[in-house]
Formats: C-alpha cells, sequence, structure tokens
C-alpha cells in the first residue's frame, strides 16, 4: 500500500482539552545536551546543513506505507472546524505543510462516533456523512502536494464535563470515573457495553479513514485521555479485567488496537500515541522502569501497532537513569517497532507559556540529529514550529536554517 506521489523525494524506510492546541510540545528552557563529537572539530554551517539534509530527508516504511521523509506534523488541536467538519480552510492548512516538505501528518485529534468523546463543537469528527466528506477533501490535497497523512482517533473521557457539546447530554465516562487529582468519582465508571461501545467506535473510524483515503491511523492514548485513564494507575481503579496491574491496565487499549487491525487491511499502518504526562499531571508516569515500560507496551505491539508515537515535553532528555535514551529510543529498543519522537522540536523555550500569548525563539537541531544518526527513533514529529511556519520542514531539509523563525503564539488564533 506504499504511496509515492511523483513530484517529492520517495524516503524513509525502515488534541487538547478547551486549549487551542495539544500539550505535545510542551518545554521548559532548553539546555541542549553537548555534542557527543570531539570539542576540537569545527562544523561549518554547510556542512550543519548537508548533515541534517542527509539524515531527515530518507524515507521509511510503517507497514504498507512509504513516509517521504522523516519529518512528521505533530497533532495540534485548532478548533476550527464548525459542527465538527473540516472545510476548505483545514484542507489548505494541512496541504500548505505537505507541500513544503513534511512527510507525515497527523491530525489534530478527531472525534470518535460516541457521544461522551469530546467537549467542543469546533474540534473535528471522524464520523458522520459531512464529517467524513470534508475528511476525505484533506487526505486528496495532501497527497496532491506529495505528503502523507493520519487521523488521531480520539476520546476525552474524563476531561469532559457535564453539558458539554457537540453532545451536551452525553455523561463523563471513564475507567473509574476519576478525573485526574479526584479521590471520589465524579463521572460514570464505564460498564461492559461502554467499554464494547467505545472500541467499535475507534474500529468504526479506522475503517473510514482507509475507505476516505487516508494513509494509516494514530490511535491517542496519551496525555491523561480516556485510553491512557485506563493505562495509568491514578486514574484506574478498577477491580475486574480492565484495571489492577500494568498489563491489565493495557488491556482496554490492546483490545481497541486489535478491533481497528481486524477492521483495516493487513497493511494499513496503526499508530499509538503515549506518553507518561498528563495535562493536568506533568510528573505521572506509566512506568518507572525500563522493564515496567515493556510490560505496558509489549501488549499493544502484539495487538498490532505498527508504530509508537512517544509523546514528550522535551525530547532530549533521558528517560531512565543510567542511559541517554529518551522515550522514544526506549520504545523502539524495548518492541522492535518504528518510533516517532516529539517535545519541544526546534524551538528553545517553555510551551506553557504558549497559552499565555508568548512566543519561543529557534532553539538547536544538534542533539535531535544525533539521535536520530544513532538511530534511536525513527521519525521526528514538529509541532509549534510547523505550526507557525509552514515552510518549516523544506527550510530545514535545504539547510536554510537563517530563515527558520521564532515561534510567534499568535498563529494559534488563525490556520495559516
Amino acid at each position: 500500500m506504499a504511496r509515492v506521489t511523483s513530484g517529492r523525494r520517495a524516503e524513509w524506510s525502515g488534541g487538547a482539552g478547551p486549549f487551542p492546541l495539544e500539550c505535545d510540545e510542551c518545554a521548559r528552557t532548553y539546555r541542549p545536551v553537548p555534542h557527543p563529537r570531539s570539542p576540537h572539530v569545527t562544523v561549518t554551517p554547510a556542512e550543519a546543513a548537508t548533515r541534517a539534509a542527509q539524515l531527515l530527508a530518507r524515507p521509511a516504511t510503517i507497514n504498507g506505507l512509504t513516509v517521504p521523509n522523516r519529518i512528521a506534523m505533530a497533532p495540534m488541536t485548532r478548533m476550527f472546524s464548525p459542527g465538527g467538519v473540516p472545510g476548505e480552510d483545514v484542507v489548505s492548512y494541512y496541504s500548505r505543510r505537505a507541500a513544503a516538505g513534511v512527510g507525515l501528518i497527523v491530525t489534530e485529534g478527531t472525534y470518535v462516533g460516541h457521544d461522551s468523546a469530546g467537549q467542543s463543537d469546533r474540534v473535528p469528527r471522524f464520523h458522520g456523512e459531512e464529517q467524513l466528506a470534508g475528511w476525505a477533501k484533506v487526505a486528496e490535497a495532501v497527497h496532491a502536494a506529495g505528503g502523507t497523512i493520519v487521523p488521531q482517533l480520539w476520546h476525552i473521557g474524563m476531561v469532559r464535563k457535564a453539558g458539554e457539546q457537540p453532545f451536551p447530554d452525553a455523561p463523563a465516562v471513564g475507567p473509574s470515573g476519576l478525573r485526574i487529582g479526584e479521590d471520589e468519582p465524579t463521572g460514570r465508571a464505564m460498564t461492559q457495553r461502554d467499554l464494547d461501545d467505545v472500541i467499535g467506535a475507534f474500529a468504526e473510524s479506522a475503517a473510514a479513514a482507509e475507505r476516505i483515503g487516508f494513509d494509516g491511523v494514530e490511535i491517542h492514548g496519551a496525555h491523561g485521555y480516556l485510553v491512557d485513564q485506563f493505562l495509568w494507575s491514578g486514574t484506574n481503579r478498577r477491580t475486574d479485567a480492565y484495571g489492577g496491574d500494568p498489563v491489565a491496565r493495557t488491556r482496554f487499549a490492546a483490545e481497541i488496537v486489535a478491533a481497528v487491525r481486524e477492521t483495516v487491511s493487513a497493511d494499513f499502518p496503526v499508530i499509538f500515541r503515549y506518553s507518561q504526562w498528563k495535562q493536568e499531571a506533568y510528573d505521572a508516569r506509566l512506568a518507572e522502569t525500563p522493564e515496567e515500560l515493556e510490560a505496558i507496551l509489549t501488549p499493544l505491539a502484539s495487538a498490532g501497532v505498527d508504530a509508537f508515537h512517544a509523546s514528550t515535553r522535551r525530547y532530549w532528555l533521558p528517560e531512565f537513569e543510567d542511559s541517554d535514551l529518551n522515550l522514544a529510543g526506549w520504545t523502539k529498543k524495548l518492541t522492535g517497532k518504528a518510533a516517532i519522537t516529539v517535545g519541544s522540536v526546534g524551538l528553545d523555550g517553555d510551551f506553557n507559556r504558549a497559552f499565555q500569548g508568548e512566543g519561543a525563539p529557534v532553539g538547536s537541531l544538534d542533539n535531535l540529529l544525533d539521535r536520530l544518526e544513532r538511530d534511536e527513533f525513527d521519525l521526528v514529529a514538529v509541532g509549534r514550529a510547523l505550526l507557525h511556519d509552514p515552510r518549516w520542514a523544506q527550510k530545514v531539509l535545504d539547510g536554510r536554517f537563517d530563515e527558520l523563525a521564532p515561534y510567534d503564539a499568535a498563529s494559534l488564533k488563525t490556520l495559516s
């Protein structure tokens, strides 16, 4: 099922809550890790540009999909789809970035077909005739521009509050009815019927994605939303087969993956996004050791995940003691699956300030390229830098680092 569009290099082998932008790229001030090469080696700007192009402009495969290069667009909730329908401005927003060098676009989070899945009528949905027709136009335009694209399928679970759109009568549901930081339930603990309905909704949206021309799907299992609420002991207090030890807490996510895998073609890529941190608990951790992480990821890989999108706030930070590997690096090492890294790529600044209207200066890519050169991960997801500058990928691939611009939070206000 490899899709390679002419006119574009064939390369690579191998969303949030009420906020206007999903907190994928959170970061405190960037202090680059020292370059591993000898300090006596001087690298000229031209050599640095050549190195970046050589490392990033390589193709890769995720199952049956050929991705043109190593640059992915991170999912970022934008809330520009009234009625859950992506319009022509959304079509242009994504295709503009594909035309300017982004190899793989992961769309903003899109609600699956379950009434409790969302909390805004301006976030796109991945169910319904009008909504899917809008998404079909997005996929067609991205392919025409030479890129590849997958939708991120999303259920927010207990992040939802009573009365919120698009279905105000729907209750907030989760593994135990708990919000992050709560000791007493304020929502409904999911019944077996609820679980089956949500699993079916993910599978139906995945089937729709393949039917209307997308290149794969990403299941949102990160940041404290529904799937992650099952994975994390802080929100999963169940005593049945879906709660308890880390492997049992993985069951719901694995059943979603298996249902999606069964619904789509064998070569249709299934990506799973996960994180240690949560929207309202940045210090939360699913796993304290590589062994605990392996116990969580192995059932997901066995269920049919082709690639893992390991979400961190700062990609350059080691995940565990006694190793420089970041979360994506450990993910690839433990599972053997393709891994996508993310977290303040290309910027030097605090992501949290973006919500307060502050920008961020351009950051070095040296540490990122060092890790990519060591084959720690396969794809690099870029968030704010691409949101602000649609041509960021092409500038980096061409070595035009002097043209990279600081992030301006005003970018959140438009689909430029």
